[in-house]
């Protein structure tokens, strides 16, 4: 009886140890109120058995998308460096996307975002996640929020799984978002093409993670209902309302009132509106890096408003 009650009590304690291995690491730059907000929803989900999901978007959630979109970049700054070389009939075809891309200007548009993977299209696989890699090396290195880092470190020891969503091609991110968040690469999702002998295709495969589109992306890759969902735009809305638990919502506008065509968030700034949800809105500095010479800016596509922190 004495050897039995020492064993259970070594397995108590043993399962204590690990329950209180599982610490909160403040992060640093966010106010005392926001992180007592996350460090006590984490601590709820501690005897949790069922899996446990955080979604992310990318751009400007996870790291800065000022003054522009690493996936634009990274095709612009691939026309100017590789294909004004070619004078071959797949390199005038992909300038003729990407004159098409220029000519629409909309680069959040359900068009322009297929026209991405219309643009990779015939490439490999390795081709293309090395135009991404090397652009985050060149023009977007230190640009990852480090107090996203800090938070998804947390969730990492609260045994969270991350994933992150992107409407760019999700072969261009996955090699550096992988990399810097330190999650697999199959978790890290965006637009996706069919791949047929070791070459990307024009065939996408739905859902695209943009608008109503992640929070399908949700309910088909990642198959549960997320307890944590982190947003910064107005694109984010339908993703964050998969969350069954908190809502982190980076740099929202607070200048531009939203119209009819946006729902909910009628009459109200992306910020006005998630204070009123009660999301967790937080801070983290985006700004241009003046050394850094941005193809897409020559090739005059809009800019991301810098947030300043």
């Amino acid at each position: 009886m004495k050897k039995f009650l020492t064993i259970v009590t070594v397995i108590v304690f043993c399962g204590l140890q690990s329950v209180l291995a599982q610490t909160y690491r403040p992060v640093s730059g966010w106010n005392k109120e926001i992180n007592n907000k996350i460090e006590s929803f984490l601590n709820s989900t501690l005897t949790m058995k069922e899996r446990k999901v955080a979604v992310f978007d990318c751009d400007g959630t996870t790291f800065g998308q000022v003054p522009h979109y690493l996936a634009d970049e990274a095709l612009y700054r691939y026309v100017d460096q590789v294909l004004k070389k070619r004078s071959d009939k797949e390199g005038k075809e992909k300038l003729q996307i990407i004159n098409r891309m220029v000519e629409s200007g909309d680069n959040v548009g359900k068009t322009y975002v297929e026209d991405r993977i219309h643009f990779l299209a015939g490439l490999s696989p390795n081709e293309i996640e090395m135009i991404g890699y090397n652009c985050y090396r060149e023009a977007y290195e230190g640009k990852f929020f480090p107090e996203m880092k800090q938070f998804i470190a947390n969730l990492k020891e609260y045994n969270f799984e991350v994933w992150v969503l992107t409407a760019s091609p999700e072969i261009l991110y996955q090699k550096f978002v992988s990399e810097q968040l330190g999650i697999p690469k199959v978790n890290i999702l965006g637009a996706k093409c069919v791949i047929k002998e070791g070459k990307t295709t024009n065939e996408i495969i739905l859902p695209i993670p943009q608008d109503d589109g992640k929070a399908h992306t949700i309910e088909t890759y990642i198959k549960t209902k997320p307890l944590i969902v982190g947003g910064n735009s107005r694109g984010d809305m339908d993703m964050l309302n998969e969350s069954a638990g908190l809502k982190i919502v980076v740099n929202p506008d607070d200048k531009t009132v939203r119209g009819s065509e946006d729902g909910p968030m009628n009459g109200y700034t992306v910020k006005s509106y998630w204070e009123k949800e009660g999301a967790v809105i937080v801070k983290c500095d985006d700004v241009v890096d003046p050394s850094i010479d941005f193809s897409t800016t020559k090739w005059k596509i809009r800019q991301n408003r810098p947030n300043p922190k």
